[in-house]
């Protein structure tokens, strides 16, 4: 039976394990996002890099799904996709995004908006042979985002990849690589008792470094 609204309304969790205090924070929001991270992986939580990434395509319509964060540096966060699926077409509409990393069993999210460029050849190249040879014939076989009539017809694209590349050298698709999200704002969110939540927001400035606010939850 499905939930009540009534019981759907009383779906809620007090936050309590612990604070954000300004003095914590790290003056540069990438070393501060590592720390949460690696506390994350050190929780052992199910793929703690998972992260919605927005987007909005040429008609203004948001979208949102779930990727996984694969490099992260002063230079921004790194994910990889197929360049001519959805997401792809929305970035290249409107090269911005937003991302958002839900830790629940760390009562804490962050959020990453943010300008967005492809990574280099070499980046792409780098990554994409580090992946299992599997998921390499697995973005030569899937044309992402595209209607398929069914499951066979995506099995049969996969053994097709795998007959024309064996498991070794597989190479590069010209249409599979990564984009770089250049963050402009990141936001610490540590959920606090009664929703009065502990919020930091960098903003990038004009010339270098990062202006920090505290924001009301």
């Amino acid at each position: 039976m499905p939930l009540s609204p009534a019981e759907l309304a009383a779906l809620r969790q007090d936050y309590t394990q612990r604070g954000l205090r300004r003095a914590e924070l790290d003056p540069d929001p990438i070393p501060q996002f590592h720390r949460w991270l690696q506390d994350a992986i050190d929780q052992q939580l199910l793929e703690p890099n998972a992260m919605v990434l927005a987007t909005v395509d040429a008609d203004g319509q948001p979208w949102s799904r779930v990727v996984l964060l694969k490099g992260c540096d002063e230079r921004g966060f790194a994910f990889y996709t197929n360049y001519d699926g959805a997401k792809g077409r929305q970035l290249t509409a409107q090269p911005r995004c937003a991302l958002t990393f839900f830790w629940v069993a760390l009562e804490r999210q962050v959020q990453v908006v943010g300008t967005v460029e492809k990574t280099s050849a070499e980046d792409s190249d780098a990554y994409f042979q580090s992946r299992p040879a599997a998921s390499r014939l697995s973005a030569w076989a899937s044309p992402q985002s595209e209607v398929l009539a069914d499951r066979d017809e995506l099995e049969r694209r996969f053994a097709e990849a795998r007959a024309r590349f064996g498991e070794e050298n597989i190479p590069r698709p010209a249409h599979w690589g990564g984009y770089r999200v250049r963050p402009q704002v990141v936001e610490f969110w540590q959920g606090r008792r009664s929703r009065l939540h502990d919020r930091f927001r960098y903003t990038r400035l004009a010339a270098t470094g990062w202006n920090i606010e505290r924001l009301a939850p």
